[in-house]
């Protein structure tokens, strides 16, 4: 019965990291060792949130 705020924080995350991906893209070319480490930080959050999307952790 534990309420997951992280479950709520999560998609502004995700934005944020995202913005971050594109501008560093923008900056440095998507080839860059930044905005690759970037990219892959991206993807592990919308893999963790995809993952938990479906949990019932909001009340079990």
């Amino acid at each position: 019965m534990l309420f997951d705020i992280d479950k709520y924080k999560r998609p502004y995350e995700i934005e944020r990291v995202r913005t971050k991906l594109i501008n560093t893209g923008m900056k440095l070319g998507l080839n860059h060792p930044i905005t690759i480490k970037i990219s892959q930080d991206l993807d592990k959050l919308l893999n963790e949130y995809s993952a938990n999307k479906g949990s019932k952790s909001f009340y079990n």
